[in-house]
């Protein structure tokens, strides 16, 4: 019993409390900014405007009980199961293309319903998919750093993932698992010319996806000038850039936007940084991007010192987490300002979506412990 207390005291002691400053700051930033992007709609819909912020505190309070879960379990025991939770991870990419078993929104199966909950699963195996090139990386870096093969084989491990993501089809988790797992075999060691290579297979993998694909060559031309057809392919673009251009300096006030009344689609989804901006302006959303820059900063000071301490493991996953975010990230926001094409992947933290919001959570809760395993030496060079 004493023991037990001596350590529930030690893991406080060594909780990452910068770490959990930066997350409970964006969970409430985007708390107020979902509510406030879906307000007008959910009573539309559903006849209650906090209809969506209901269903986000749920998935909130089951997210931090998952989370202090997460934060007890060793991340040992997440290497010994990286390759069972990929398992499960194809397991449930192949449920959700089963007819009836898959739930399909808007023309793509992604979903899972268990129960009352509904679950993407891509939000999962993207996790998934870290845990396990963590775990592979650790058992064969010396392979990974010399050997082609060492490089091939968790590159087919996750063309397979590729492929059933993109049966769904989800182009954006594609592009963010791929781009995650590049990242972290390039840091692995792997040699120059081969990394070079597959990044051109790749690139002209997805340039062919996008050509032979109708819908993903039209949401691409209205990229690249919105203007030319603002009332039907650049309709989303052109209301969020309106959106940033109505914010100006310091915005409209807090529920003031006008873009959310029914202007612009999926505004408290992919769309809730234009509301945002619309709403607090310049300045409100670049603090929304100081915080996610000092979050990313501190899981990869993070890594890097699990790297100092010989926890391979640890610092790779980090690594990875901190790769995931940032990617998603940068694509949500470059979609919201129209620096990429309009895809469909979630601002962490800030848009509704149950699946995205759990996991996460789940991954802060990892790095938190990958903190706190690294002794809680969070200042030391």
């Amino acid at each position: 019993m004493i023991d037990s207390l001596s350590l529930n005291r030690a893991q406080t002691d060594h909780l990452d409390r910068l770490l959990l400053g930066l997350v409970i700051a964006l969970l409430v930033i985007g708390f107020i900014a979902m509510t406030s992007a879906s307000i007008e709609f959910a009573n539309r819909q559903y006849g209650d405007g906090f209809f969506f912020a209901k269903r986000f505190g749920i998935y909130l309070l089951l997210a931090s009980v998952l989370a202090v879960l997460t934060y007890q379990v060793p991340m040992e025991s997440w290497r010994n199961s990286s390759w069972l939770l990929l398992l499960v991870g194809f397991v449930m990419l192949a449920l959700v293309l089963i007819p009836g078993i898959g739930r399909e929104v808007n023309g793509s199966r992604r979903w899972l319903a268990f129960g009352p909950l509904t679950l993407q699963v891509s939000e999962f195996v993207k996790l998934f998919v870290v845990l396990y090139l963590a775990g592979y990386l650790v058992r064969r870096h010396e392979e990974v750093k010399s050997k082609f093969a060492g490089f091939v084989k968790p590159m087919a491990v996750v063309s397979v993932v590729t492929l059933l993501l993109m049966m769904e089809p989800d182009f954006g988790a594609t592009v963010v698992t791929v781009g995650t797992a590049l990242a972290l075999l390039f840091l692995a060691g792997v040699k120059l010319t081969q990394f070079l290579a597959v990044i051109v297979a790749c690139g002209a993998v997805l340039v062919t996806t996008v050509m032979i694909s109708p819908y993903r060559m039209k949401r691409l031309t209205a990229f690249t000038d919105p203007w030319a057809d603002q009332f039907n392919s650049g309709y989303q673009l052109t209301q969020s850039l309106i959106a940033f251009g109505r914010g100006e300096w310091t915005g409209l006030g807090l529920g003031n936007s006008i873009q959310k009344l029914f202007y612009l689609p999926e505004a408290h989804t992919d769309f809730v940084f234009a509301i945002w901006a619309e709403e607090f302006g310049f300045l409100g959303a670049m603090f929304v991007l100081g915080l996610f820059a000092a979050l990313i900063g501190r899981i990869l000071r993070i890594a890097r010192l699990a790297e100092r301490c010989g926890k391979p493991f640890n610092a790779f996953v980090a690594y990875g987490i901190a790769i995931m975010l940032s990617a998603q990230v940068f694509i949500n926001i470059g979609v919201n300002t129209g620096l990429l094409p309009t895809k469909g992947l979630t601002l962490p933290f800030m848009s509704y979506g149950g699946s995205s919001l759990l996991v996460c959570v789940i991954m802060m809760a990892m790095v938190a412990r990958i903190s706190q395993e690294n002794g809680g030496r969070h200042e030391q060079r």
